[in-house]
């Protein structure tokens, strides 16, 4: 018992996690899929799209400083400059391990005091104008040697020629007219009738090649279900044009969809009088939808859509 009850639970579970996938209702209303041209990735107020073809852009570029290569500041002067450092560091040791060893540093004057600190001196003047003239010749030879102590920026990725970082500079808006507004109407029925007749020829009169795979992929996923998704009778209630542009010899227009129609689910290997025909949804009772569609087309040509977009 023990062991059916854990079998149930976890059914269960898988059934609430695949519930979704099941049945898709209507043309698109399972996700946000399809193309905007350059404002496939700006925000609009409707779903951001989830499955598309276009790229998505490359991020802004990021400027970082580069690290001069100027001396350290602060400290003394020896610290800033490690040859002199180290220099006077062997003529101490020098000197040290001379007493040690019991020979001193004598002068030719047999004075051990002013003798060594003569010699001291005498090299480190010798050293510290060795020191000066390397640095002088390092400078000439390396020009952006003038600019030791700056701080420079650059670039982490180059922005590409031609490509604005705000995905509108080449986007001009256009005009919409009534003719446009009736044409939209017309396709959000059209659509919906060929995708509740699972009829991809029909569907290919009104939507671009990429919505098309995109309807296909689902078609096909209700068909290995046995399942086939029936949308009748169609109306727009409202439709409100969100924005229109034109980019590249192509027109598209956003605008926000709100429509009812009878949506459900059936199963394709029963008929309309076997009790269990219907495996989702009332035929007899219409649903309503909100969502965003886009339409394009190129100039003078008829609109297809080119994008779905779930309401937020």
């Amino acid at each position: 018992m023990r062991r059916l009850r854990i079998a149930t639970i976890v059914l269960s579970c898988a059934m609430l996690v695949l519930a979704p996938t099941l049945a898709e209702a209507a043309a698109g209303n399972s996700r946000s899929m399809g193309s905007r041209g350059s404002q496939t990735y700006v925000p609009n107020g409707a779903a951001p799209l989830s499955r598309s073809m276009t790229p998505q852009p490359s991020p802004s570029p990021q400027y970082l400083p580069r690290p001069s290569p100027s001396l350290p500041m602060g400290g003394g002067f020896f610290s800033q400059h490690p040859f002199m450092s180290g220099l006077m560091g062997g003529f101490i040791g020098a000197g040290i391990a001379g007493m040690l060893f019991g020979h001193g540093a004598y002068a030719a004057d047999a004075s051990p005091t002013g003798g060594m600190l003569g010699l001291l001196l005498q090299l480190a003047l010798i050293g510290g104008l060795i020191y000066f003239a390397v640095r002088l010749f390092r400078r000439r030879a390396d020009p952006s040697a003038a600019g030791l102590g700056q701080t420079s920026y650059y670039a982490a990725e180059p922005l590409p020629v031609g490509v604005a970082s705000s995905g509108r500079a080449t986007a001009s808006p256009i005009t919409i007219t009534d003719a446009d507004y009736a044409a939209y109407g017309d396709l959000l029925t059209n659509v919906q009738t060929a995708w509740g007749h699972g009829d991809l020829a029909q569907l290919r009169r009104f939507v671009t090649p990429e919505m098309l795979s995109y309807f296909s992929e689902e078609l096909s996923r209700n068909a290995s279900q046995g399942l086939e998704n029936r949308v009748e009778n169609v109306h727009l209630l409202k439709g409100d044009l969100l924005e229109a542009w034109q980019e590249d010899g192509l027109e598209y227009a956003t605008a926000s969809m709100h429509w009812s129609a009878q949506d459900y689910m059936v199963r394709s290997d029963r008929g309309p009088t076997d009790p269990d025909y219907v495996a989702r949804g009332l035929p007899a009772k219409p649903v309503e939808t909100s969502e965003a569609w886009t339409f394009v087309r190129s100039r003078g040509g008829h609109w297809l859509l080119s994008a779905i977009q779930q309401a937020n």
